[in-house]
């Protein structure tokens, strides 16, 4: 089943993340602004990747003194997906 998430960030230079899902696996990742090389990157290297290795991985990485970061909250839009 595939299933594609718009999630607004909170507390992070970009304002959404668009992910895809489908049985498991990250499928499509896309942030809307946001540190661009970073945000590429770490949407490329979450492709095809299972999406509770992606949020074990991901999950609690901070950006300088914010509580949160882009890859936390693609942590957190992944987490929905698996409801």
């Amino acid at each position: 089943m595939t299933k594609t998430i718009e999630f607004k960030t909170k507390g992070t230079c970009s304002s959404k993340v668009i992910v895809t899902v489908d049985d498991g696996i990250v499928t499509a990742c896309k942030f809307v602004g946001g540190c661009s090389g970073n945000t590429q990157g770490v949407s490329a290297l979450v492709v095809g990747m299972r999406v509770d290795e992606a949020i074990s991985r991901l999950s609690g990485i901070k950006c300088g003194f914010k509580s949160t970061s882009c890859p936390d909250q693609l942590a957190e839009a992944l987490k929905s997906a698996l409801d």
